[in-house]
């Protein structure tokens, strides 16, 4: 019993530094609305002025940002796929 609550008396160190934990969830989770709705409105702009070229351009680009930005990890998975392809094994 006494040791018990000697061991609760004993103070504890604060963290170490700042806690991270979930940073990149919740900036996703925040930006997303932002990144669909610009892009919208951009790739609606281009259609009403009548520009199919730029329109198309505007929205493979904004495929290729948002499908890096909704899947982190696809250059990694992509980078170990394209090694595996040639041979490269990883160390």
């Amino acid at each position: 019993m006494v040791l018990s609550v000697l061991e609760l008396a004993q103070p504890t160190a604060p963290p170490a530094g700042v806690n991270t934990e979930g940073l990149a969830d919740f900036l996703r989770s925040f930006f997303a609305p932002l990144f669909l709705v610009i892009v919208s409105v951009v790739a609606l702009f281009f259609l009403f002025t009548r520009e199919i070229t730029r329109f198309v351009q505007f929205i493979i680009l904004a495929i290729a940002i948002g499908v890096i930005f909704y899947v982190p990890n696809i250059i990694e998975v992509t980078a170990k796929a394209i090694a595996g392809a040639l041979g490269i094994s990883g160390g």
